[in-house]
């Protein structure tokens, strides 16, 4: 350096103490994208940046590494290896042409020793560096999180989609079939329709699950057992589609009237019915059963399927939660969830006697 004595971590030290540390500091001209300390070499000493800029940064196992920090003149850097007698944390390369000076590790020892004065600064900027990590490396953690959890969004519309993204294609070859006649051609216009709705509902209902909110639908008092034949058949061919069977009788249904918000609890339906689908092999059973408590209305799901994992029933309906499906986000449960509660009832996970799964919710009388 020109003038040690201008410098804020020497600063006041002696003459003789300031001699002996230009004595033993060597002066180093490092081209841009020159490393100056690799991340594990042994900390030998400190360097002080007299002209251009370096960047701090340390390699990640999972990618590429991450930058903590950009340094000006007069900044330190390797402070912290020489005080801990480690390897160097990080590495430290050169953004431009830069000019530092190197000071041994002894040196620097020998000034703590004898100048505790000396040493409090360094511990001091030592102290503040650790804190602009920390910091750094908050930001960064938050940032990944962020962009993580927007994937498990996209993830998770994506998946709800492919279900009616699957009976519209049908239903389009059907209707725009040479052979097609008016009526067929008609019903394969208000099977589009009833998709299209579907995946407007399926994205609000994600939306709505992000604000927390239960949206603005009025709950309306029906017999459930009418609001539920109807979303089962229109679940039908997309099952088969899938290469399953979902099957039903009405006969024994009971015949209670429940208050729901009929687009929300549509969705609890389809999700479960797509659960069970998205577990099974080909030739899979699901079973929808309708019963009463005395006290509510109870929807189970069954199928054959593997089952749900004992180690992930406590924690299936939390968000992100997930276990043996290669597209799952863990976020539909949730929302069923979510949903049902809205409704007053519960939702719960158990075994079937199928063999699979079961998913049991219940919707309490309509007045109770």
């Amino acid at each position: 350096m020109s003038d040690w004595r201008e410098h804020p971590l020497f600063a006041g030290l002696p003459e003789s103490a300031l001699a002996k540390l230009e004595a033993a500091a060597r002066r180093l001209h490092v081209p841009a994208g020159t490393p100056i300390v690799r991340e594990g070499e042994p900390g030998d000493g400190l360097y002080v940046l007299e002209e251009g800029t370096v960047q701090i940064g340390c390699s990640h196992s999972a990618g590429p590494g991450r930058v903590l920090a950009t340094l000006g003149p007069q900044a330190i850097f390797g402070e912290m290896a020489v005080v801990e007698e480690g390897p160097r944390s990080a590495a430290v390369t050169a953004c431009t042409d830069a000019v530092v000076w190197f000071v041994p590790r002894e040196a620097v020892l020998e000034l703590m020793h004898e100048h505790p004065e000396f040493a409090l600064r360094l511990l001091r900027e030592l102290s503040r560096r650790l804190r602009e990590f920390n910091r750094v490396h908050l930001e960064q953690t938050l940032q990944m999180e962020r962009l993580a959890l927007v994937g498990r969004f996209a993830r998770t519309i994506i998946h709800d989609l492919k279900g009616p993204l699957n009976v519209l294609q049908l239903a389009a070859e059907l209707g725009l079939a040479p052979q097609a006649d008016p009526a067929r051609r008609e019903e394969a216009l208000q099977r589009i329709r009833r998709q299209v709705e579907r995946i407007t509902d399926s994205i609000q209902e994600i939306l709505l699950f992000t604000e927390g909110g239960s949206g603005t639908e009025t709950m309306v008092p029906m017999v459930y057992a009418d609001f539920l034949a109807p979303v089962l058949d229109e679940l039908r061919a997309e099952v088969a589609l899938r290469g399953a069977c979902l099957r039903w009788t009405t006969a024994n249904w009971p015949r209670r009237r429940v208050r729901l918000q009929p687009r929300r609890l549509r969705r609890v339906v389809q999700n479960l019915v797509q659960n069970a689908c998205d577990m099974l092999p080909p030739g899979g059973q699901i079973e929808m059963r309708l019963s009463d408590n005395g006290r509510c209305v109870v929807t189970e799901v069954h199928d054959n399927g593997p089952g749900v994992a004992p180690e992930i029933r406590d924690r299936l309906f939390e968000p992100f939660v997930t276990h043996g499906k290669r597209q799952g986000t863990g976020l539909g449960l949730s929302i069923c969830k979510r949903i049902v509660e809205d409704h007053g009832g519960a939702i719960s996970a158990g075994c079937s006697p199928l063999g699979g799964a079961l998913f049991r919710f219940t919707l309490p009388w309509a007045g109770t």
